[in-house]
């Protein structure tokens, strides 16, 4: 079977931190990269879930400008127990 080359950009640290696990698993980046590859295409999708990270959509970034601004401008008291923010947090945002 005939090889080629494939050439892509990636952030230098990324690409050492996942140099490192490939390592600890006994691959090397075109091994690890070849398995995704024919993983793609037997399987005919990428084989594993993309999602949005919530922490980035818009309403929750108007909501943390918000508490900034109002921490900037001494409004900021915490008005809830750390048992109800620790429960937030594993709630999605609406």
């Amino acid at each position: 079977m005939a090889t080629t080359s494939v050439t892509f950009r990636m952030d230098d640290s990324l690409k050492k931190q996942v140099e490192i696990l490939f390592d600890d698993m006994g691959l090397n980046m075109t091994t690890a990269i070849t398995i995704f590859a024919k993983a793609v295409v037997k399987q005919g999708k990428i084989p594993f879930e993309i999602s949005a990270d919530p922490f980035w959509n818009e309403a929750n970034q108007a909501h943390l400008r918000k508490v900034v601004a109002d921490l900037n401008a001494g409004k900021g008291l915490i008005e809830k127990t750390m048992e109800e923010l620790e429960e937030a947090a594993y709630m999605p945002m609406e």
